[in-house]
């Protein structure tokens, strides 16, 4: 429940380039979110080895305009993903074009299943876990999560939220699907929040995602400081209902962010498009 102020969201439509994603950074007062932080990782989607177009992986011009807004702060930025079943973040780093764009810009990248010092985060209350073990310096560093815009067999969506799943080091994650991942995902953003949460959407995905489901060209960037806000604003983006999305109506009960937000940029409902479920 939200008794406070309604968060701001931002909803912008435009080609695919920096500018938009730099209007959504600023209509939310970005560097608001980062004050207090020396490091910032920016969590991107490489479930597969795919390319952006696919509406399947970050896309490496929304990571890069994200990277040119955050020169201006005194923070050291990486560009972080782990292992995941099927994918070696590493290859797909290289395949996406993602390598080449933050070699061009100076930035690491960082593949949390090989970072050494790790700890332990005890989760209050959770939903499926009572702890998780993750690398040290996400938990000392300001989290983007750059999400993409998309369906998923399991949760509905795979939004920000979602996309916090990948700050776990292993590699074998079935273990998690086995105990709700819906749970799961509220379980880690419990003790994991982002503190910005960027969606993709200039090409999203329907159908059977998060790998195998239809390119949707949408030409939006969705951006928010509150990640139930920016999560259930994307959905309403893509024709449904966040209350129904499980995750993210568990994390609003839980006070981990708002459902309802302040819309502003575009309106949703200009923008938004019916996607096809799995």
């Amino acid at each position: 429940m939200c008794m406070q102020e309604l968060p701001l969201v931002a909803v912008v439509k435009g080609e695919r380039g920096h500018a938009p994603v730099f209007k959504a950074l600023d209509l939310i007062d970005y560097k608001s979110a980062l004050v207090g932080y020396d490091k910032v990782l920016i969590k991107v989607n490489f479930i597969t080895n795919k390319t952006w177009d696919t509406g399947a992986t970050t896309d490496p011009v929304v990571v890069e305009a994200i990277i040119k807004k955050l020169e201006v702060l005194p923070v050291k930025i990486y560009v972080v993903e782990s292992d995941a079943t099927i994918t070696n973040a590493d290859k797909a780093f290289e395949v996406t074009g993602m390598k080449d764009m933050c070699q061009r810009n100076g930035v690491e990248w960082l593949n949390l299943r090989h970072v050494k010092d790790k700890v332990t985060l005890a989760i209050p209350d959770g939903e499926a876990l009572k702890s998780i073990t993750v690398p040290r310096i996400v938990t000392e560093s300001a989290v983007i999560s750059a999400a993409k815009l998309k369906t998923h067999v399991d949760t509905g969506v795979t939004l920000g939220m979602k996309n916090m799943f990948g700050l776990l080091p292993e590699k074998f994650k079935g273990k998690y699907h086995l105990k709700g991942i819906s749970k799961v995902v509220v379980d880690i953003n419990t003790v994991l929040k982002p503190a910005l949460t960027v969606i993709d959407g200039f090409v999203g995905m329907e159908g059977k995602g998060p790998i195998d489901g239809t390119p949707v060209p949408m030409n939006l960037i969705i951006a928010g400081k509150d990640p139930v806000a920016t999560d259930a604003a994307a959905c309403r983006a893509m024709g449904f209902n966040p209350y129904e999305v499980s995750h993210i109506r568990r994390a609003s009960e839980k006070g981990l962010g708002c459902i309802e937000a302040q819309i502003v940029g575009e309106k949703l409902e200009a923008v938004a498009k019916q996607f096809k479920r799995n």
